[in-house]
C-alpha cells in the first residue's frame, strides 16, 4: 500500500493494485477499480515512483545475500 495525501492535507493508505487509472487535472485523480476516485495533491509522477518503491521493496530487492564457502 502506498500513502497519499488528500487536498485538505490529510494521508491515507491506497492499495495501488486497485487503481484504474490517474487522472491529471491540477490534483491527480485516482480513480479506483469500483470506479471511486480520490483528489491527492502528489503528481502522477509522484504516485508511480511511490508504486515502484513499494513494489521492489516487496519484491525483495534488499534481500540479504549469504556466501556459502564451499573449500
Amino acid at each position: 500500500m502506498i500513502t497519499l495525501t488528500k487536498r485538505n492535507g490529510d494521508k491515507f493508505l491506497v492499495n495501488h493494485h486497485q487503481i484504474e487509472c490517474i487522472e491529471m487535472i491540477p490534483e491527480s485523480k485516482i480513480v479506483m477499480a469500483n470506479h471511486d476516485f480520490f483528489l491527492v495533491l502528489e503528481s502522477a509522477d509522484e504516485i508511480i515512483q511511490k508504486i515502484a518503491d513499494y513494489n521492489a521493496k516487496i519484491q525483495d530487492i534488499y534481500r540479504e545475500i549469504t556466501i556459502t564457502d564451499k573449500r
